[in-house]
């Protein structure tokens, strides 16, 4: 029941938030079309009635959610195209861009969190954490341009913009990737230095075993409880945060779509993107729970006795 009643919450204050905004759909759709010439009230009016919304809000949503169960996510106010076949055309460019980040993520800020445990307080933990604390002040929308400033422009290794060879995924998923990587490295640090002062750390050790094995076989593995549950909440921030990058890089996915969709008051559009956003969000976090009792088995047997 937990699924169902988080989905119906996020599509609720999306479409109340979405309808408080200010602004007029049906008004700045007609500018568009009449390139920015000021249509009449009587023109407003009726295309407000065909697009459904002069009726009340509660009547609205719940012909939007009727829709959404069965698939359809309804037209877009700008193009007249079906939502869900956009979105489904995007997606796979999104997903990728966010999965590269987060594996950049992971593949860097967890070897770099357990340098930092293992030579605290040498330079090494000095640097690891001040590299954490930047990328922790520095947001993706601020990266992306400095990124693409020096590599693309200054230097010229890599392209700004585009989209369909592995050079073009670089930069993006690097902007992207850069608050979670330094979110990773910190709680991997700080939950392996409190591992690596338990009983069974010093056991290890006595009976001989070396220091990598220690703390990689050993060590890590019971320090990645809390690390796996922040990845769970990192593929929410990371399929956010492409939004805005993929509008710098020009990235195909659904970030441009939605961007649009926003300035121009294009409500079912955004409707969409929520509502995939959301059910991405869920699955994954279902997985970060399943995933539990791997890493910790005694989580399985307690739920098993009660």
């Amino acid at each position: 029941m937990t699924l169902p009643l988080l989905l119906v919450g996020i599509s609720i204050i999306s479409f109340m938030l979405l309808n408080f905004a200010p602004g007029d759909a049906a008004e700045i759709t007609l500018m568009r079309q009449n390139g920015g010439v000021a249509p009449s009230q009587e023109a407003i009016q009726a295309l407000r009635q065909d697009l459904g919304l002069n009726d009340a809000l509660p009547i609205r949503y719940g012909r939007w959610v009727s829709n959404a169960v069965r698939g359809d996510l309804g037209e877009s106010y700008r193009t007249g195209g079906s939502i869900a076949a956009e979105l489904f055309h995007r997606l796979p460019a999104t997903l990728l861009l966010a999965a590269t980040a987060l594996a950049l993520a992971v593949a860097a800020g967890i070897p770099l969190g357990v340098m930092a445990a293992v030579k605290r307080g040498t330079w090494v933990d000095t640097g690891c954490r001040l590299m954490a604390l930047v990328g922790a002040a520095v947001p993706s929308y601020v990266m992306a341009p400095a990124l693409m400033l020096l590599f693309a422009v200054k230097l010229d290794w890599l392209p700004a913009i585009g989209y369909g060879s592995p050079q073009n995924l670089i930069l993006p998923a690097i902007a992207l990737s850069f608050g979670t990587m330094s979110q990773l490295m910190r709680l991997t640090r700080a939950s392996l230095l409190e591992v690596l002062e338990q009983d069974y750390m010093r056991t290890a050790r006595a009976k001989g075993m070396t220091e990598n094995i220690v703390v990689w076989r050993h060590g890590l593995k019971n320090s990645l409880l809390p690390v796996v549950t922040v990845l769970g909440t990192s593929m929410g921030y990371l399929l956010g945060g492409a939004v805005i990058v993929e509008t710098i890089f020009g990235w195909p996915g659904i970030g441009q779509f939605v961007v649009t969709g926003i300035s121009q008051r294009d409500y079912p559009v955004v409707q969409g993107f929520v509502l995939y956003i959301a059910v991405i969000f869920l699955f994954v976090n279902l997985a970060v729970d399943v995933s539990y009792r791997w890493l910790d088995p005694r989580l399985h047997f307690d739920r098993q006795s009660s």
